[in-house]
């Protein structure tokens, strides 16, 4: 470390971009070039462990040869400097790019994959697709097609063209900043604030005590009690003529403080969405392989595949895999001008084939190990920590304030460990999978420094 964080030229590129946009979210300007592995090196010199991952994001660190490769291959050029509408006119590579990356890791069961441009848009979709879903089976078994007072109606946001329907989310849940996905949104206020939105179902997600392992009774009742209120939620939405036609849950909740629910809880959400006729879609943008599973639903042991489960960040690419049935009826009904990127479907494949190669969700398992160790003992030493928790890197830690939180997420950046917080006092780990059992010793005795002087 060379300087406090942010230093003297990241202060000074601050003012220039001040002036422009909004930059209170900004910890520093970094110099991607120097950038390498599992360390980010910013514009004043300084070099920090990387266990924030660009918001979870970073899959195999800065500058990873085999993607560096892929991009600088002369073949490739043209998927980087030729932009397709992928709609109409897909690059002849497509359909290969889609097997080596996406299809290659799918989620069993699930064969329909759709590229989008974020997570938001991404789950954004996936609800619409829950909708001409439900709206088409209540047509086939009806026997009818559209109405001219459907098309009518839906171009004045009336019923019925633009009927009454409901997805069910969680309180805590983040699922992206799009209008649709605010509506599901649960997590702080300052995401959806001064924002119109659909009225919605919300269920209490578990407020589990931690260690898991040893507070399995408690638990269960308290997963128990969550599952009542979903089954009669369900009831009370359909009685009211706006029937819940998806549940849409994370496998942990992130952005609101990394909240885990039990395999127990997963398997009977999944059961009452099968009973009662919607989709269970699980939103996996922030945990594609960071698990130590390539998907974390696969950890619950699921009766079957969830019907749609999205992704993002540390696959390179976002979109959604879907069950066989669920493509809409129509083409243009999920559409817009890119519908993705080509060049990030070939990052894709590379991320995919060094994950497959260096058996890095094995690495990401025993790295986890050693993480979610050490900051269990590091709260056992320093009683302002609490509820370790993680699975996999997925790690956690709680303050006992938010100022502890800020204070202690700022300290670490002096001392060349980058990470960030969730929900209201938690610190949250989020490093590549290329992160490895001495990139954790590293960032706990950092962390321990910390604490340490903290404490005093």
């Amino acid at each position: 470390m060379k300087t406090t964080v942010p230093g003297p030229k990241s202060l000074e590129l601050l003012g220039a971009m001040d002036k422009i946009q909004e930059t209170r979210t900004v910890h520093m300007f970094v110099d991607y070039q120097k950038s390498q592995g599992n360390y980010v090196v910013d514009v004043d010199g300084n070099q920090l462990l990387d266990v924030c991952g660009q918001i979870a994001s970073n899959t195999l660190g800065y500058n990873y040869p085999d993607v560096v490769g892929a991009l600088k291959d002369p073949e490739n050029l043209h998927l980087l400097v030729n932009r397709p509408a992928l709609g109409l006119a897909p690059p002849a590579e497509f359909v290969s790019l889609l097997k080596t990356s996406l299809l290659s890791v799918s989620p069993r069961g699930l064969n329909q994959v759709m590229t989008m441009m974020c997570g938001s848009c991404a789950n954004e979709n996936s609800i619409k697709v829950a909708f001409f879903h439900y709206k088409r089976l209540q047509r086939e078994q009806a026997g009818i097609d559209v109405t001219d007072v459907e098309a009518e109606s839906t171009m004045k946001n009336q019923v019925p063209g633009s009927p009454r329907l409901s997805v069910l989310s969680f309180t805590g849940a983040f699922h992206g900043r799009t209008l649709g996905c605010l509506s599901l949104t649960r997590s702080k206020p300052v995401h959806k604030l001064d924002v119109p939105a659909f009225d919605w179902p919300v269920a209490p997600f578990p407020q589990l005590r931690y260690p898991l392992e040893e507070n399995e009774r408690e638990n269960r009742q308290e997963e128990d009690r969550c599952l009542e209120q979903v089954t009669d939620i369900m009831k009370v939405w359909s009685d009211r003529n706006c029937p819940v036609v998806c549940i849409c849950v994370e496998p942990i909740q992130a952005e609101g403080g990394d909240r885990h629910a039990s395999p127990y809880f997963f398997q009977q959400l999944q059961r009452i969405a099968k009973q009662s006729g919607a989709l269970f879609m699980v939103d996996e943008v922030q945990t594609f392989g960071v698990t130590g599973h390539m998907w974390a639903h696969e950890a619950f042991g699921l009766d079957e595949s969830p019907d749609i489960v999205t992704f993002a960040k540390k696959l390179q690419v976002t979109g959604a895999y879907m069950k066989d049935g669920l493509r809409p009826d129509k083409p243009y009904r999920i559409f817009n001008t890119w519908l993705g990127d080509p060049s990030k479907l070939l990052v894709a494949s590379a991320v995919v084939k060094v994950i497959q190669r260096d058996n890095l969700l094995q690495m990401t398992r025993k790295a986890g190990e050693v993480l979610l160790a050490g900051l269990k003992e590091l709260q056992a030493k320093y009683p302002f920590l609490s509820a370790a928790r993680g699975a996999g890197t997925f790690c956690a830690v709680d303050c006992d304030s938010t100022l502890r939180q800020a204070s202690l997420l700022q300290a670490l950046l002096n001392k060349g460990a980058y990470t960030i917080g969730c929900g209201e006092k938690t610190i949250r780990l989020r490093p590549s999978l290329t992160f490895q059992p001495h990139h954790a010793n590293i960032f706990l005795n950092i962390f321990e420094s910390v604490l340490s002087e903290q404490s005093h």
